[in-house]
């Protein structure tokens, strides 16, 4: 039977604003995930004390995290992805001095893991900014945030450097295309030239904690993180081929630039065609040239462009604006399952870049309903799963050098895009609706027991 390498990473990933709750407590800050209470797709409100938003609470992993990660620790997780909250640790983002409690709490949460051998894999930024570094200096947009966030990310290196060696800068750095206020902190009203300029801030600052990290703990390792928008050309037509490259090539721009080094040739063209004159220096080039490690991707579905117009108008509303692929099913949720596209990406990006990939977000949203003796029947989950990593195996196989594999999310959390929790992901319910009622109390999904078999096998119990 087939398995994967002895060294793979088995487990789940998770965000903080996702998961955490205490919105408020010992000192934290503002962030702008919290001023979105409806989502990274929902409008901006100023916040006053109280909880008017899911997240305010999450599932109360702050609290709840010795137990969470013991449940983690039954099924045989080696690798927890989780972030840091930034706020947590500079409340307003531009203090010198960091706020101890924040630092504290994830000195508890590191040591938690390290009982029961987990090896924590961290985000250093995942979907919030503090709100103050909006409000006052405008996002990305103003170069001066580019210190901050070296700053915060010097701090934790130092504070965390004999309990975490894995580390990821940015969460799917390029949602910002789509999400400029969750990415880089600007309205959605804000020119392309103006996101591109924050997006290149971004980079910078990308590469300056690459470096940093290197500095202060030369034995860990720091990768970039990509939303893997696969898309396909929806016909062999010639045109339709070029759309698909020159998708595909928005989002793959952050992977060369965060891999090489390098602003491309396209990319180039496209900023000379739109008319966008970025400020980038001499010494923002040579910072750029510190380049990740490794790639981490997160993967659920794949689509399909064309270069007809008419028919991709009538997309524009979907999250990726991609139009549907024929051959595949979709989720609840309209994300297409596309398992093979998973393989197709993975072998996508080692012959782009030839660097270890880490695949750190990959999972099935769905209605869960516990039956009559408390328990969700989630076959679909684990249907949807194994056949993912069975093209995982897949690409190794091919040679790919895969690092391991984190779900999300592990255990029920509140949703990034609508801040809901009816969009259920975990091997671990949470009995927590959308409207905030219920105990909180965790228990165990089929899926939970058949991915403790799958790590246990190290693979070897995937069905073909």
């Amino acid at each position: 039977m087939k398995t994967f390498p002895d060294s793979f990473l088995w487990g789940g990933a998770v965000a903080a604003n996702q998961v955490e709750g205490a919105w408020r407590e010992e000192g934290k800050g503002l962030s702008t995930s919290d001023v979105q209470p409806q989502g990274i797709f929902g409008p901006v409100s100023e916040r006053v004390e109280g909880s008017q938003s899911l997240k305010d609470i999450a599932i109360d992993f702050y609290h709840r995290y010795p137990d969470d990660i013991r449940l983690f620790a039954e099924m045989g997780f080696s690798c927890l992805r989780v972030s840091i909250a930034w706020t947590r640790i500079f409340p307003n983002g531009d203090e010198q001095q960091p706020n101890e409690a924040g630092l504290a709490f994830y000195d508890r949460l590191f040591d938690e893991l390290a009982a029961h051998h987990i090896t924590p894999l961290v985000t250093l930024s995942h979907y919030e900014m503090p709100w103050h570094l909006v409000k006052q200096y405008g996002g990305w947009g103003n170069r001066q945030v580019i210190g901050f966030f070296e700053h915060y990310a010097r701090t934790v290196f130092a504070r965390y450097r004999k309990k975490v060696r894995l580390w990821l800068t940015f969460n799917e750095i390029n949602m910002s295309l789509h999400a400029p206020m969750t990415g880089v902190g600007l309205p959605e009203t804000s020119s392309k030239a103006e996101v591109y300029q924050a997006i290149h801030h971004q980079l910078v600052a990308s590469a300056l904690a690459v470096k940093a990290c290197r500095e202060i703990n030369p034995d860990a390792s720091i990768g970039n993180m990509l939303l893997g928008g696969l898309v396909y050309p929806l016909s062999c037509k010639p045109d339709d081929v070029l759309e698909a490259l020159q998708e595909n090539r928005k989002w793959q721009f952050f992977g060369d630039v965060q891999c090489r080094g390098v602003y491309p040739g396209y990319m180039l063209r496209f900023f000379r065609e739109n008319n966008i004159q970025l400020d980038i220096t001499d010494t923002d080039r040579q910072i750029l040239q510190s380049t990740v490690d490794f790639i981490s991707f997160s993967y659920y579905m794949s689509g399909c462009v064309t270069a007809d117009e008419a028919l991709n108008q009538q997309m524009r509303g979907n999250i990726l604006s991609m139009v549907p692929n024929p051959h595949l099913q979709s989720s609840e949720w309209g994300w297409q399952i596309d398992p093979v596209g998973l393989r197709t990406l993975l072998n996508l990006l080692w012959d782009r870049y030839q660097k270890p990939l880490f695949i750190v977000e990959n999972g099935l949203g769905a209605k869960d309903i516990p039956d009559a003796t408390g328990v969700v029947q989630d076959d679909y989950r684990i249907s949807y799963l194994n056949d993912h990593l069975v093209q995982v195996r897949e690409a190794i196989d091919d040679g790919v050098e895969v690092m391991g594999y984190t779900s999300w999310g592990p255990i029920d959390l509140v949703s990034a895009s609508k801040a809901e929790l009816s969009k259920r992901y975990g091997f671990i319910y949470v009995d927590r609706d959308d409207t905030g009622e219920g105990s909180l109390a965790r228990s165990r999904k089929k899926s939970f027991y058949w991915y403790k078999e799958v790590i246990a096998t190290n693979g070897a119990s995937l069905k073909e």
